[in-house]
């Protein structure tokens, strides 16, 4: 049998890692979450290592797509084991793999929404993650997250879980999210010599928060059993958290509890300052640059009782909450950014060359996927996208992406973005001059605008689910006029009619800032594809009306509407998206399909089978110039489960156009 030998060099170059290492090489108790693309786990440098896999909508096999080479190398910088290809940082610690990220067209990557971010994370804790490793993020304005990724965030903090998060490949003084939350620890890349990369961001949260860690010519696992040298803030971030994964080892192995916020505050108290003689703007150095030894000589200091950074202390100086922004502070800051890419190209220069292969006749390339971003008046910035961090130092900022498609569902409300605006309606509104009205009563807004329908678009149409807005919804073009109708239909159903339901699809066009303050996407939707449903009427319209008789044929009947029911909850709920993926937009079409979903029920229901998940992965098969996604239902005999194969229902959506269509016919399997 031929000897491996182990490459470690460019980990081991680490200054105090070895020593780190000759205490500990990590412990199962040590959870690290990794929130990226599917992960090759059948590479030899994962052979006996501690990896489990949280399936998601993008949960696949992985392949030699960019999500899954990203994913990959991630992981392997963490945990690939000793005398393997791959020698990672903490190889003996546990690891989680959440995948977030999967494959576009043309060697693109597909951005993952800050709801899937939230859940992805949320999931993580659950799971009992100590670490959570995030080596992407969105470009921000002004460094403010969603109110679900904010709640997750949270979560982390109450739950004593790190978030360590990319600072962004995009060169300029900007922000990117998750990274930009003031209890994230934000990573920043250096090169050989210890300098920051000039695609590294600095922006200004990241002085407080943010940490330099070796960069350059990282040697990571490719899918298919090759290695290459990888460079970018994305496999800086993987060094991070794997080192704060030792001293949380360490913390262990001295009989302590794992406490990753104190690890947190080490890191940054004792990262080392910026030397002003070598560099010119020290913000690019963040807080300071990684120092290992520094970092143990706290923790060990910590555990022995000697008093290092209070709480307090560490309240005060490292977690303070991001400053609010002015709207004209936030446009400025916007221009710069996109002036610092678009406008003057060589900001960003003398970078690293994409990858260098490692292993001959594994070759792989990586291409970088920007998102865009626009600002046009009040409505600002691009539907929120979390991207992987710029492969290989690739900025993540620029344009070049199609319009982003989206298809999602949940019910009607409004908003009316600012106090002035909403007293202007008042007024106006009067349908006689001594009549007034409250404009907060969704009946009276609908009288009002019967009498002046123009009006509607003089209020901000919101898409919410569980009461929360997460679109606003703007008709354009030659039938804005309709969009408007359907609007104001849909509300006056979910008043009137007991309509549970909407389906919104659309591409996204910008963001805009309702009266709460909170900032939400904007969709501009196709009219043809807009509809309404309550779950009964649905049924009913699928079904038909219960039989008033036998009984038999009422206990069938009951059977397929309950699996109906059943379906629609489980992407109303607990699968609740925000129908910007493929995978997403296939799946919230699945639930406005319901004749073909009730072929399916019929069928399982005269199996006595019930549904038990609901799985979306590429189509093998697939139409020239279209983007097919197969939807799998997987149902099981609850009588029998452990005597009976389980069946598969598998139907194709083509998620090309702006309204995704079905493709053949409903196929199914039995799976042994």
């Amino acid at each position: 049998m031929a000897t491996i030998t182990t490459d470690l060099t460019n980990i081991e170059r680490l200054p105090g890692l070895k020593s780190l290492w000759a205490e500990t090489k990590g412990d199962s108790e040590v959870c690290i979450a990794v929130l990226d693309g599917s992960v090759d786990r059948s590479h030899p440098c994962f052979r006996n290592a501690q990896l489990s896999t949280i399936r998601t909508l993008v949960s696949g096999d992985a392949n030699n797509g960019s999500a899954s080479e990203h994913g990959t190398g991630v992981v392997s910088i963490i945990f690939g084991q000793h005398n393997s290809p791959i020698g990672g940082i903490a190889p003996n610690c546990r690891g989680i793999i959440v995948p977030i990220f999967s494959d576009g067209v043309e060697g693109s990557i597909v951005p993952c929404s800050q709801l899937d971010l939230a859940r992805a994370i949320t999931n993580a804790v659950e799971q009992g993650a100590n670490i959570i490793n995030i080596s992407g993020g969105q470009l921000t304005a002004s460094g403010e997250a969603g109110h679900l990724l904010t709640r997750a965030v949270q979560l982390c903090s109450d739950k004593n879980v790190v978030i360590v998060a990319a600072a962004g490949n995009d060169g300029c003084q900007c922000l990117h999210l998750p990274a930009a939350i003031s209890t994230v620890l934000a990573v920043g890349a250096m090169n050989a010599e210890g300098l920051p990369f000039n695609f590294s961001n600095w922006g200004d949260v990241y002085q407080t928060q943010g940490i330099l860690a070796p960069g350059e010519n990282i040697l990571t696992a490719t899918p298919g059993g090759g290695t290459v040298l990888r460079s970018g803030t994305s496999f800086a971030t993987a060094i991070v958290s794997g080192i704060i994964a030792l001293l949380l080892s360490l913390q262990v192995k001295q009989g302590n509890k794992p406490d990753p916020q104190a690890v947190r505050a080490a890191i940054l108290e004792s990262a080392l300052p910026c030397d002003r003689q070598e560099v010119a703007d020290c913000r690019r150095y963040l807080a300071g640059s990684l120092n290992i030894a520094g970092a143990q000589a706290l923790v060990t200091k910590q555990q022995t009782g000697v008093k290092t950074l209070s709480n307090e202390l560490v309240e005060q100086e490292i977690l303070q909450p991001v400053e609010k922004v002015t709207q004209e502070q936030l446009n400025s800051q916007a221009s710069q950014i996109i002036a610092s890419e678009n406008v003057n190209p060589a900001a960003v220069t003398n970078r690293e060359s994409s990858i260098v292969t490692v292993q001959p006749g594994n070759t792989t390339t990586l291409n970088p996927t920007p998102t865009a971003m626009t600002i046009s008046g009040n409505i600002m910035a691009a539907v929120p996208r979390v991207l992987p961090s710029g492969a290989d130092g690739e900025c993540s900022c620029g344009g070049g992406l199609p319009p982003q498609l989206l298809y999602a569902i949940g019910t009607i409300d409004y908003d009316f973005g600012t106090q002035a605006r909403q007293d202007s309606l008042v007024q106006d509104g009067r349908i006689e001059a001594t009549q007034a009205w409250n404009p907060n009563d969704p009946l009276q807004l609908l009288a009002n605008l019967e009498q002046q329908p123009w009006e509607a678009s003089s209020i901000i149409w919101t898409l919410n689910q569980e009461d929360t807005p997460i679109y606003g919804i703007m008709p354009s073009g030659a039938y804005a006029v309709r969009g408007y109708e359907l609007l104001r239909q849909f509300l006056q159903e979910q008043l009137e009619e007991g309509v549970d339901r909407v389906s919104i699809p659309g591409v996204a066009g910008g963001s805009i800032r309702l009266l709460s303050g909170q900032i939400v996407p904007v969709i501009i939707p196709s009219v043809r594809g807009m509809y309404s449903w309550s779950t009964p009427a649905l049924t009913i319209s699928v079904l038909g009306e219960r039989p008033d008789q036998e009984e038999t044929q009422q206990q069938e009947y009951n059977q397929r509407a309950e699996g109906i029911r059943n379906f629609l909850d489980r992407i109303y709920y607990e699968l609740r998206n925000l129908g910007i993926t493929p995978q997403e937009r296939a799946m919230n079409y699945a639930a406005t399909n319901a004749f073909q979903i009730a072929q399916v029920f019929e069928q399982a229901a005269s199996e006595n089978m019930q549904l038990d998940t609901i799985e979306v992965e590429i189509s093998p098969l697939c139409r020239p110039e279209s983007e097919c996604y197969d939807v799998k239902l997987v149902f099981f005999d609850p009588e029998r489960q452990n005597q009976r194969a389980r069946k598969v229902y598998r139907f194709t959506v083509d998620v090309s156009d702006i309204v995704p269509v079905t493709v053949g016919r409903v196929r199914s399997w039995y799976v042994y």
